[in-house]
């Protein structure tokens, strides 16, 4: 997917590519793995500290289909993940694919990031994929109190494991945009991975109150019927090129204290 020159919704052997590249060893160095959670990385460019990055994640009463839709549900994920700066949905391409704008924080002192992506979904059975790359919509250029980062292809994919339990295995190459220290890479393999893995099966758990008291009939994800998306044509949207994009050089940055108060693991969901 990261090779095309035009904006196309992913067909059945991008979904097939994806599964395999979550389910590859070849070429990945595990860096973390504890308590049912672990993290590989791959650097492709060192010196940009450009890196592929793998997380897998047992959930013990956790249905593959709930977690499925805690991934799709936008505005569950401003309650729970603690990382969003603002995210919401811009239209529909099909049945299974839309466009979408995703700002989040960065470790401090870094610049934030955000993106502009397109994003397809596809149930298997009890399997299930997500995946997005980024796109340019007209409407949504880059903004100037925000670093645009690119999506080269990012997504999750979700085995289910019997009624109550399932695996999610979260796969990243994006390009950050710019030059980054080098512990912003060891951070994010040793601690911001593993922490978010962790919020969301916690999340997981909490989802289905949360759901019944919240519109519980409406997943659009599951029902295409329900969508108030506007339309939106592939004639409007073009490829993200990173090299587009300007860079920015952070590499000289030191990582300051983590601020423990501004997200903690037991944060609730109500």
């Amino acid at each position: 997917m990261s090779g095309r020159d035009s904006v196309q919704i992913p067909d059945d052997r991008d979904f097939r590519a994806f599964r395999a590249e979550c389910e590859c060893e070849r070429g990945w160095s595990l860096s973390y793995s504890k308590a049912g959670v672990a993290v590989w990385v791959q650097l492709l460019e060192p010196e940009r500290s450009l890196h592929k990055i793998k997380c897998r994640m047992e959930c013990k009463d956790v249905a593959a289909e709930t977690l499925y839709d805690v991934l799709h549900d936008i505005e569950y994920r401003k309650k729970w993940d603690t990382n969003v700066i603002e995210t919401f949905d811009i239209g529909r391409l099909t049945v299974n694919a839309d466009v979408g704008y995703y700002a989040w924080k960065c470790p401090k002192p870094l610049k934030n990031r955000d993106v502009v992506t397109l994003r397809s979904w596809l149930p298997m059975g009890t399997d299930y994929i997500i995946m997005n790359y980024s796109v340019k919509h007209p409407k949504y250029p880059p903004r100037k109190d925000m670093v645009r980062a690119v999506s080269i292809q990012t997504g999750y994919l979700v085995e289910g494991k019997g009624a109550k339990s399932c695996t999610i295995t979260y796969l990243a190459q994006v390009d950050p945009k710019g030059s980054l220290p080098k512990w912003v890479v060891n951070k994010s393999s040793q601690f911001l991975a593993p922490k978010a893995m962790r919020k969301m099966y916690k999340a997981c758990l909490k989802y289905p109150d949360w759901k019944q008291r919240h519109n519980p009939c409406l997943k659009p994800w599951l029902f295409p019927e329900q969508s108030a998306l506007p339309a939106l044509a592939l004639s409007e949207l073009s490829i993200q090129h990173a090299d587009s994009l300007e860079n920015i050089d952070e590499s000289s940055l030191s990582e300051t204290k983590d601020d423990r108060g501004e997200a903690s693991d037991e944060d609730s969901v109500n």
